[in-house]
């Protein structure tokens, strides 16, 4: 059993290093978040031997909530309005912590808890557009992988107008919702990424950040 004091440092460390990442990026010092922690780097480093362990813990804690959101949406009778509200939902999630802005958009394949989790999240996701879908709400060419640009679209909406007007997002969002309906569905120019181009462009920005390892 974890002594209390143990979770509770770690506790600590995971709430340092959302804000710590949330203000400087995923390659935030690590002296910064124990600092921020109060505690020790020596502690850290006890919880978390490397940078991707700390990023590991924290992605799996935000996926984990992306999973509470599917499951609500799954449960609710119309489809449509599943649909709406998983969107809805993770955009307020984003919104509520920039963490999430870099570590949902990246693709960590080291980071074996978190890429689990995520796997889980997108059969959801895809279970929630396709009962959309089959209920005749929504467009019939939408895949998870558009849900995936919605998602690295969002982030970049809420970075740029977080000081001046925080729920510009959810015009936005509301804009794309009109275009997801199955009423409003036309022939597009290029088709839709494919699962391993997603996967390819969350590993590329994953590698692109400043500290975190990433591998194709």
């Amino acid at each position: 059993m974890v002594r209390s004091d143990v979770r509770r440092n770690r506790d600590a460390l995971l709430v340092a290093a959302r804000e710590e990442l949330a203000s400087q990026g995923l390659g935030a010092p690590l002296e910064h978040v124990a600092r921020r922690a109060g505690l020790g780097i020596a502690t850290l480093y006890r919880h978390f031997p490397t940078r991707l362990a700390l990023i590991d813990a924290l992605l799996t804690c935000t996926v984990r909530a992306r999973i509470e959101v599917a499951e609500q949406a799954l449960a609710m009778p119309d489809p449509w309005q599943g649909f709406v509200h998983y969107l809805v939902q993770a955009g307020r999630l984003e919104a509520a912590d920039r963490a999430i802005n870099d570590l949902m958009s990246v693709r960590l394949p080291e980071a074996t808890e978190a890429e689990a989790a995520k796997c889980v999240m997108y059969d959801l996701v895809a279970l929630i557009v396709r009962r959309a879908q089959d209920a005749g709400r929504v467009r019939a060419d939408l895949t998870p992988a558009d849900l995936a640009c919605v998602i690295w679209a969002n982030s970049r909406i809420i970075d740029a107008t977080l000081e001046v007007a925080p729920d510009a997002w959810r015009r936005h969002l509301g804009f794309l919702l009109d275009g997801f309906r199955a009423e409003a569905a036309h022939d597009l120019p290029v088709p839709a990424l494919s699962p391993d181009q997603v996967r390819q462009a969350m590993t590329g920005l994953a590698r692109r950040r400043a500290g975190v390892p990433a591998k194709s």
